[in-house]
């Protein structure tokens, strides 16, 4: 343990992967190797590999030379993440990686036999043991005539590999690709975490969020799901995931189910979040409002129509989401979490189509959900300060513009650090521009 007191954007671990992938469909997009977007040369022998440079080919030789003639025996297919993952840990295993030590202090490290497998869990999972299957094929293919290890060692790997992988994220938190890392294998999960991970590149950073009396890994934690999501959906996702339940303070409290899913007061003068679900419900709790059965029926219809909305979205349709928030009007509270969720489609599809008003509108009104549920420090909601203050400059607005500017820089100093790629390149700028006018 470092007695060390630990400050709030303290770099607590910076680590490169063990393995990582770029996923496939960015993969003409952005480098294989260093993940940005530049523009881009194939491989000229398996021509399914792209790269931002003859750097980044050299470097990715290493490993790239061992899946190569695989790819080109099975072009134009698309290989599958998970397989080419796999793939990549089979062969640095064979080739002295378990020997690999990555250090979380100047004594303490991980190696890959460290990471939990959860062999019993993923052998009793019928979901998983059918993804397992299928990758199976792709990599006898991959491998061809090559050793493949038996099911039980290949199990272990795979067990590791689902359970241990951090999904590589770009500076405003797309995911780009998927990569193990050892040593940050030991930090733990809460749904209310005090550190976060942030990318640079490939490279892991674990900044803290929270003062620290000292650094004690058992105590860092950060969060496995999204926190934008009720106890109830972040259990089932931690428990078909990672085989555990959480019991963090937030998912032991039954405030938080009840708020996230709360009916707004008849009575709009109140902002009561009341269970409009419950079928004892008569009056609002906090000014007395009888509760009709017309008005928990209207919630239940509105919340059955977002929920739809919700799972089959996969973009951000503005009209879809301008649909669902006047639907939400005096029926949704405005920390239910399912508006919270549309107000961020919404925000995302407005800025993409240039509706830079609703745009402003919709960041705003998204504001108190965010701080809600993420905290008032995470990259979330640094990052939808920094694209209000970027739209509200645009249109002129300086004077707003630094206020969520200064809000941005706040937390973003904390959680991404000074020296980010996003701190120079879209922090500083904005700074420039706003103070020249």
């Amino acid at each position: 343990m470092d007695k060390k007191e630990v400050k709030k954007g303290t770099l607590l671990l910076s680590e490169q992967p063990f393995v990582y992938v770029l996923s496939s469909k960015f993969r003409t997009e952005y480098c294989d190797v260093c993940f940005l977007k530049k523009d881009l040369r194939r491989c000229s022998n398996c021509q399914y590999v792209y790269y931002c440079g003859k750097t980044c080919q050299r470097d990715g030789w290493s490993i790239h030379k061992l899946e190569c003639s695989s790819f080109k025996r099975i072009i134009p297919r698309i290989v599958p993440d998970a397989a080419r993952l796999l793939f990549r840990l089979i062969k640095k295993l064979g080739k002295g990686g378990s020997n690999i030590k990555s250090y979380y202090t100047k004594t303490k490290y991980r190696k890959f036999k460290d990471l939990m497998s959860h062999y019993p869990n993923i052998k009793d999972d019928p979901i998983r043991m059918e993804h397992f299957m299928s990758l199976c094929g792709v990599l006898s293919e991959l491998l061809g005539n090559e050793f493949m290890p038996n099911t039980v060692e290949l199990m272990g790997i795979y067990g590791r590999m689902c359970v241990n992988s951090y999904s590589i994220c770009d500076d405003e938190l797309k995911t780009l690709g998927t990569g193990i890392y050892l040593a940050a294998s030991i930090i733990d999960h809460s749904c209310q975490p005090n550190a976060v991970a942030i990318f640079q590149g490939i490279l892991l950073n674990i900044r803290a969020t929270e003062e620290m009396g000292s650094l004690n890994w058992d105590k860092v934690f950060l969060s496995y799901t999204d926190t934008l999501q009720t106890p109830e959906v972040r259990q089932k996702d931690l428990i078909s995931t990672y085989y555990f339940l959480c019991k963090c303070p937030r998912c032991l409290d039954p405030k938080e189910s009840l708020i996230m899913s709360a009916g707004a007061c008849p009575n709009q003068k109140c902002d009561a979040p009341l269970p409009l679900s419950k079928e004892t419900l008569e009056n609002c709790y906090q000014c007395g409002t009888v509760i009709s059965e017309d008005v928990k029926q209207q919630f239940k219809e509105v919340t059955e129509l977002t929920d739809m909305h919700l799972q089959n979205m996969k973009l951000a349709y503005l009209d879809v989401c301008k649909v669902c928030l006047r639907k939400h009007e005096g029926v949704l509270h405005r920390l239910n979490i399912q508006h919270v969720r549309i107000l961020d489609s919404a925000f995302e599809s407005s800025i993409d189509f240039g509706q830079w008003d609703d745009a402003k509108k919709f960041g705003i009104a998204l504001i108190p959900g965010f701080r809600k549920y993420l905290g008032d420090i995470h990259p979330l909601l640094g990052l939808l300060y920094l694209k209000l203050a970027k739209i509200l400059a645009f249109q002129g607005d300086l004077v707003s513009a630094r206020k969520y500017l200064r809000e941005s820089c706040t937390i973003l100093e904390i959680t991404h650090g000074d020296n980010s790629n996003l701190y120079k390149n879209e922090i500083l700028p904005l700074i420039q521009e706003c103070m020249l006018h």
